[in-house]
C-alpha cells in the first residue's frame, strides 16, 4: 500500500536508537525527508549517514531536548533546511534518577519536551496540509506495571495532553495521535538488557503476552507511519495500543 508519504518531511526526537530509530528508518523507506535529534554526536553522525544513503534529505543535530531554546532552534533550522514540516513525532523520555530528580527528569522529557516541540513545529504543520503530531507513550500509562513511578505517570500526562491537543489543533488542520507500545524488544534496548540480566522476569513477561512474544520496533514504526499518512486524514485524538494484547483492559 502506498502511504503517500513520499516527499513529506518528518521530525523525530530521540531517533538514533530503539523505537525512534525504527521510525526514521521506516519513514525514510516510505520516501520521507527526515530530521532527527539525539544527545550523542557520534550516534547522530552514524545514523545520519544511514538515512542519507537512502536518497532522502536528512537533517540531524546532537540536541538535548531539555534545553528548550536549543530544541526550538533545531526545529526551526530543520524546517528551513528541508522546506517545511509535515510530521512531528515526540519520542524522548526522561532519566531514571532516584527521588525528586527522577520525577523532574521524566516531566521534562515526556511532557515539557513534547510541549516545546509542538509549539515550535505548529507554524510549519499548519502550512502542511497534512500536519500530524504523534506522541510515543506506553501501556504502562494505562494500567499497573512494575511500580508506581514517574515514567508511567508522566506518560499518562502525555496522553492527556495529546487528547486535548487534538481537539485544539483540529481546526488548524493538524491531527494529533498517540501510540502506546507494550513490551518491545530492540537489540541493545531495555528488554534486551532485561533478557540478559533478569531472564526470569523476561520470560515471565513474554508468557503474559497472548501472542507469545514481545513486539518489535518495526511494528511500532509501522503504526506511526500509518497515523502520519494522509490515508489517516480522519484519525485524530486516538491512542493506539500495540502490545500483543498484553494489557488486560477492554478498550472502548
Amino acid at each position: 500500500m502506498d502511504l503517500k508519504l513520499n516527499g513529506k518531511v518528518a521530525l523525530v526526537t530521540g531517533a538514533t536508537r530503539g523505537i525512534g530509530r525504527a521510525i526514521i528508518e521506516l519513514l525514510s523507506d516510505e520516501g520521507c525527508h527526515i530530521a532527527f535529534c539525539a544527545r550523542k554526536p557520534e550516534e547522530v553522525d552514524s545514523c545520519r549517514t544511514s538515512i542519507s544513503s537512502k536518497g532522502v534529505k536528512c537533517y540531524a543535530q546532537a540536541v538535548d531536548v531539555f534545553d528548550a531554546d536549543s530544541f526550538k532552534g533545531f526545529i526551526d533550522d530543520a524546517a528551513a533546511e528541508l522546506g517545511g514540516l509535515d510530521i512531528f513525532v515526540s519520542n524522548v523520555t526522561g532519566g531514571n534518577e532516584p527521588g525528586d530528580a527522577g520525577w523532574v527528569s521524566q516531566f521534562k522529557g515526556n511532557v515539557l519536551a513534547a510541549v516545546h516541540g509542538v509549539e515550535a513545529s505548529q507554524p510549519y504543520l499548519e502550512k502542511s496540509g497534512n500536519g500530524s503530531i504523534i506522541m510515543i507513550a506506553t501501556t504502562a500509562a494505562l494500567e499497573y506495571f512494575m511500580s508506581a513511578g514517574p515514567y508511567s505517570a508522566m506518560k499518562a500526562a502525555l496522553l492527556n495532553y495529546s487528547g486535548n491537543l487534538a481537539c485544539e489543533l483540529a481546526p488548524k488542520g493538524i491531527r494529533v495521535n498517540a501510540v502506546s507500545p507494550g513490551p518491545i524488544f530492540v537489540e541493545g534496548g531495555a528488554w534486551d538488557r532485561v533478557k540478559q540480566t533478569m531472564p526470569e522476569l523476561y520470560e515471565s513477561t513474554v508468557a503474559k503476552v497472548p501472542l507469545g512474544r514481545l513486539g518489535s520496533g518495526r511494528e511500532v514504526a509501522t503504526q506511526v507511519a500509518l497515523l502520519a499518512s494522509p490515508l489517516s486524514s480522519f484519525t485524530t485524538g486516538t491512542n493506539v495500543v500495540i502490545d500483543g494484547s498484553f494489557t488486560r483492559r477492554v478498550q472502548y
